[in-house]
């Protein structure tokens, strides 16, 4: 059961798509939140949530600033507690990373990361437990694993479609590739939803599922302007884990 909720909103957070040379407004905004239910083949293991925040500043400049949590539930949370957060700041274009941190507490681990990007100086620094433990040189735009969802949002999605970009946990920094298979109907906490089933290429995050090398990833994103993640499902060594949007509030527009 270990790092159950973290890798399931990992599974969300991984998307690995190309930006379109011409970014339209984007679907997501301050306001928008999206909350999820967490299941461990059928049975029900935690839930989640990610937020859009208000807009902010990170290091003078304006900042998008994004926002998740992951707890366990039930019997789950007396047999392995986990309450996780992860945070992320990028430019207002979402074009690039600036700042991500982590908050991971599960059963008797407990870890704080801090990734900061210089991308002047083309490098990224990882903070962990209070003590800088990676320099990395880095592209002009990459993303942390939870940016990158909200950067793949932008783009709008059609069958065939094929995807990579820059994508950086601190430790390593990889191009990850994404394809857009088909479409489906998607049952969720807010109806049926039309949704392109999206799978991802994890080869080079095998540090996510160490224990499953051939592990296969999916993201359902809703076929519509908005590209919200509805379903997320992930094989395991031992079944499955899957994240199915049970709420969604909209940005709010000015």
């Amino acid at each position: 059961m270990r790092k159950i909720l973290l890798t399931a909103v990992l599974v969300c957070l991984l998307a690995v798509p190309a930006l379109s040379a011409e970014d339209p407004s984007p679907p997501f905004g301050p306001g928008e939140r999206l909350y999820y239910d967490i299941y461990w083949t059928v049975i029900h293991a935690g839930k989640a949530e990610l937020l859009c925040m208000a807009d902010t500043k990170m290091d003078g400049e304006p900042a998008r600033y994004f926002f998740a949590k992951a707890r366990t539930l039930g019997w789950v949370d007396n047999f392995y507690k986990v309450r996780d957060t992860m945070e992320a700041w990028t430019d207002m274009d979402v074009n690039y990373a600036l700042r991500y941190k982590k908050d991971q507490n599960e059963g008797s681990y407990h870890k704080k990361v801090e990734l900061v990007f210089d991308r002047k100086a083309g490098k990224s620094y990882r903070w962990a437990r209070g003590t800088l433990q990676h320099t990395l040189d880095q592209p002009e735009d990459v993303f942390d694993p939870m940016s990158i969802l909200f950067a793949f949002r932008k783009q709008p999605l059609y069958k065939g479609m094929e995807f990579d970009a820059n994508v950086s946990d601190g430790k390593v920094s990889v191009v990850g590739k994404a394809f857009v298979e088909d479409k489906e109907t998607v049952e969720t906490g807010i109806g049926d939803v039309e949704a392109f089933r999206v799978r991802l290429d994890i080869k080079h995050l095998s540090g996510v599922f160490k224990k499953s090398k051939k592990a296969e990833l999916y993201v359902w994103f809703s076929a519509d302007e908005r590209r919200i993640p509805v379903k997320v499902k992930s094989k395991v060594v031992v079944g499955y884990f899957s994240m199915t949007l049970r709420e969604y509030y909209p940005p709010a527009r000015g």
